[in-house]
């Protein structure tokens, strides 16, 4: 089966019911996409399928072989430069143990895809509410994202 991760068509062979995020860790070698649950309800396997937020843990890998898919290593820029979002946590020192963070801010970058500079408490409220971070540093993923949104370009 072939799919289009980060820009790069890749070719697995797996069954078709296999978990997306086991196809990204397993099969591509991209171990930025963590398992939290296994039940898409804590967020850390979070990844953009067509530009959106999608739990990879439940999705099965059929579901997605015409459509891109994103993962936290792909936000990153060819040339190195990290994405406003990333650059946003790394200023705000967001991470302790960083376990949910890839998944936190692949929800968060669809937020401001979506949003931009409009972006307001309730909407991170409401988009990051199935994120969970076990070490609570909600204050400065909210303030990560704020960042972020003020530093995106606006659209063209």
């Amino acid at each position: 089966m072939k799919l289009l991760i980060n820009g790069k068509q890749v070719t697995v062979d797996v069954p078709d019911d296999t978990p997306l995020l086991w196809v990204i860790r397993e099969e591509v070698g991209l171990t930025g996409t963590k398992f939290g649950c296994g039940k898409a309800l804590c967020g850390a396997c979070t990844v953009h399928v067509d530009g959106k937020p999608k739990r990879s843990c439940v999705t099965a890998v059929s579901s997605v072989q015409d459509k891109p898919i994103t993962t936290i290593e792909g936000l990153e820029a060819t040339d190195g430069t990290l994405h406003p979002v990333q650059a946003a946590w790394v200023e705000e020192n967001v991470p302790q143990c960083g376990f949910c963070q890839s998944g936190q801010i692949m929800a968060a970058v669809a937020l401001l895809a979506k949003k931009g500079k409009t972006v307001t408490d309730e909407d991170i409220d409401a988009a990051m509410s199935g994120n969970i971070c076990r070490c609570g540093t909600y204050p400065r993923i909210r303030k990560a994202i704020k960042r972020a949104a003020n530093a995106m370009e606006e659209p063209k």
